[in-house]
């Protein structure tokens, strides 16, 4: 038993979905954009997740400057502020899964988040809960990463500390299916000043703000939302389609599927009726990484996993044998398996899957 992350995902989140629909810009893009976070809630239902660990930040409605730790854990209650008409209230807490995670990455050495167990959070996590978990009614683990008060940290103390979540995921030793949701922007940054340097009316307000609100945010809101909405926007648009560039073909496209026809020129799939159903798992990437990623049970020989006809749970998959393993790269990890009918000679596959795992590790 051990977790296992079955998604992973990324959405900009942004309270004038809820307070001003009807003045954007640009309706269309708007549109789009809500039809995708409900398109990903779909993922993360057809993946089975039960726990959604959710990467967040804090508009310092939860966070003031009495005390901005880099990367805290939310391990017991947690509250959200409700604001803008985000998710206000109590919200379930997988608190088993988060106080390993806080214990495996101080464990680990290279962190000491701080966690809370009374974490309040706001829309830079309740967002995701409002659009992404809808109906779902899956426990959190929230992780609040401070992107606001100066001095922030890395992208590179970012990514290493991302890393180092995901071993310590894989560490759990009871069965969750995980999805993890990084809630946040590109290169969209608030008209927020540095507080140690503030200049003008406006920016000595936030500040006052930051450091008086614990008690009594709502006193501040108002203005504050003015000063927000009445700036210029902050746009890189050349590093966001540098990202986007970069990250979209890691998503739908790292399922890479190579020599189906082998598989077509089964005698098992010699029917329209099965070669349709072989077919269509090519065409469904999304389908075929869950597949590639669930665990069922193992061979012998350690990291190695077998799935057999209905042990998938999906029809689809009914005639088909999945034997998988894992190879990694540094902190990443990657699956790789070979997909036949049922009937196939096992052994032979089995040690060429495990093979390339490894070839894979060390190359790579």
């Amino acid at each position: 038993m051990s977790a296992q992350v079955v998604l992973g995902v990324g959405a900009s989140h942004s309270t004038l979905m809820n307070t001003h629909w009807d003045q954007t810009s640009d309706l269309a893009g708007a549109e789009r954009y809500r039809a995708a976070l409900y398109e990903a809630r779909d993922r993360i239902a057809a993946a089975g997740a039960d726990v959604a660990v959710i990467i967040g930040s804090n508009h310092f409605r939860g966070f003031w400057l009495d005390l901005i730790p880099a990367f805290t854990v939310g391990v017991g209650e947690c509250v959200a502020s409700g604001e803008s008409g985000t998710p206000a209230g109590p919200q379930p807490v997988d608190r088993e899964l988060a106080g390993f995670l806080v214990d495996e990455l101080v464990r680990g050495g290279e962190f000491e988040p701080a966690f809370s167990a009374r974490l309040q959070i706001d829309h830079g996590v309740s967002h995701a809960i409002q659009y992404l978990l809808a109906g779902l009614e899956l426990p959190i683990v929230p992780v609040v990463v401070n992107v606001f008060a100066h001095p922030l940290p890395s992208l590179a103390r970012c990514e290493r500390f991302g890393a180092a979540l995901r071993n310590a995921l894989a560490g759990f030793g009871a069965d969750r299916r995980v999805v993890v949701i990084g809630s946040g922007g590109l290169s969209h940054r608030l008209p927020w000043p540095d507080w140690r340097d503030p200049h003008g009316d406006d920016e000595e307000f936030m500040v006052r703000a930051w450091l008086d609100g614990r008690d009594n945010w709502q006193d501040y809101d108002v203005r504050r939302r003015e000063i927000i909405r009445a700036a210029e926007p902050v746009l890189n648009p050349a590093f966001d389609e540098h990202l986007l560039d970069t990250a979209l073909p890691m998503s739908e496209g790292s399922v890479i599927v190579g020599q189906a026809s082998v598989l077509a020129a089964q005698p098992e799939f010699g029917g329209a009726a099965s070669l349709r159903r072989l077919l269509t798992l090519t065409e469904e990437p999304a389908r075929l990484a869950d597949a590639l990623r669930r665990k069922h049970r193992g061979d012998e020989r350690p990291g190695v996993s077998i799935t057999i006809g209905e042990e998938h749970g999906d029809p689809q998959f009914d005639q088909f044998t999945v034997v998988t393993a894992e190879y990694h790269v540094g902190a990443l990890t990657g699956v790789i398996g070979v997909i036949g009918p049922t009937r196939m000679p096992y052994d032979k596959v089995i040690s060429l899957v495990q093979h390339t795992s490894r070839l894979l590790s060390d190359l790579l």
